[in-house]
C-alpha cells in the first residue's frame, strides 16, 4: 500500500515538472518542442505505465490482503465452531454426570426406602410372632392349670378325705428339711415315704406340697441374698442349684425376685 503511494507520488511530481518545462521552454524552436513533446509523452507513457503497474501491485495486495483477512476471519470462524462443539460436548457430559448422579441418588434413596420396609416389616412380624407366642404360652398355662385342679379333683374323688391338718403340716416340716439344700438323697427319700405311709398321705398330695415347700424354699433364698441390697457370687450359685434342682423356669424366678425387691423396698 505505502509503495503503491510513493508512485503515485512519483507520476505527480514528474507531471510538474513537465508542466514547468513546458511553460518556460515556450520561446524555444520548433525542432526542439517537437523533440520535448515527444520526450514527454514518452514519459508521460512511461509513468502511466508504471501507474498500471502501481496500480496493479496494489490491487494484488488488496486481494492478498483480502484472502489473509477471509483466511483470518474462516480461521476464527472455524475456532468458534470447534469451540461451541466442544462446549457442546463438556455440556452434554456434565449433564450425563449430573442425571447418572440423579439417577444414583434416587437408586440410594429408593434402597433404603426397601430397607426401612422390610425392617418395619419384620418387625412387625416378629412382634405379632412373640404376641402369638404370649397367648400360646397362656393357653398352655391355662390349660395346664384346669388339667392340674381337674387331676387334683379326681384325687380328692379317689382317695376320698385328705390328710388331717397336723398330720399335713408335720410332714411339711420333714419335707423341707430334706429339701432345703436343694436335693432329696436316697435315705431322706425312704424315709419320707415312710412317714408319708403312716401318716396316710397320697402321693398327689405330696407332690403338691413338695411344689409348694420347693418354691417356699427358693423364695426364702432369694430374700436371703437380696438382704444385702445385691446377690453374691455364691448366692447366684445357690439359686441356680435350686432352681435347676426344683424345675423352676426363668418367668417364676424372675416373678419371686421382683416380689421379694420390692417388699425390700417397702421394708426401707
Amino acid at each position: 500500500m505505502a509503495d503503491l503511494e510513493e508512485q503515485r507520488r512519483k507520476v505527480e511530481e514528474l507531471k510538474k515538472k513537465i508542466l514547468l518545462q513546458k511553460q518556460k521552454g515556450g520561446d524555444t524552436a520548433s525542432g526542439s518542442v517537437f523533440e520535448s513533446e515527444k520526450k514527454e509523452e514518452s514519459q508521460s507513457a512511461s509513468a502511466q505505465e508504471d501507474q498500471r503497474k502501481a496500480e496493479e501491485e496494489v490491487q494484488r495486495k488488496v486481494e492478498e490482503a483480502r484472502l489473509q483477512a477471509q483466511r483470518v476471519i474462516d480461521e476464527k470462524a472455524k475456532a468458534d465452531l470447534e469451540e461451541r462443539k466442544r462446549a457442546e460436548v463438556e455440556a452434554k457430559k456434565k449433564a450425563e454426570e449430573a442425571k447418572a448422579q440423579a439417577q444414583h441418588l434416587l437408586e440410594e434413596q429408593r434402597r433404603k426406602l426397601e430397607e426401612e420396609t422390610r425392617r418395619h416389616i419384620a418387625d412387625a412380624a416378629k412382634k405379632r410372632e412373640e404376641e402369638l407366642k404370649k397367648r400360646d404360652e397362656e393357653a398352655r398355662r391355662q390349660a395346664a392349670e384346669q388339667e392340674q385342679k381337674k387331676k387334683d379333683e379326681d384325687r380328692k374323688k379317689a382317695t376320698g378325705a385328705a390328710a388331717n391338718p397336723i398330720s399335713m403340716q408335720a410332714y411339711a416340716q420333714a419335707l423341707k428339711q430334706a429339701l432345703v439344700d436343694g436335693v432329696i438323697s436316697r435315705d431322706e427319700a425312704v424315709l419320707l415315704e415312710t412317714l408319708r405311709k403312716s401318716l396316710g398321705i397320697s402321693q398327689e398330695e405330696h407332690e403338691a406340697l413338695e411344689q409348694e415347700i420347693q418354691l417356699e424354699i427358693y423364695l426364702e433364698a432369694i430374700v436371703e441374698g437380696w438382704r444385702d441390697g445385691a446377690i453374691t457370687p455364691e448366692d447366684s450359685e445357690k439359686l441356680d442349684l435350686l432352681r435347676e434342682n426344683f424345675k423352676i423356669s426363668a418367668d417364676e424366678h424372675l416373678r419371686l425376685e421382683k416380689q421379694v425387691r420390692q417388699e425390700i423396698l417397702k421394708q426401707r
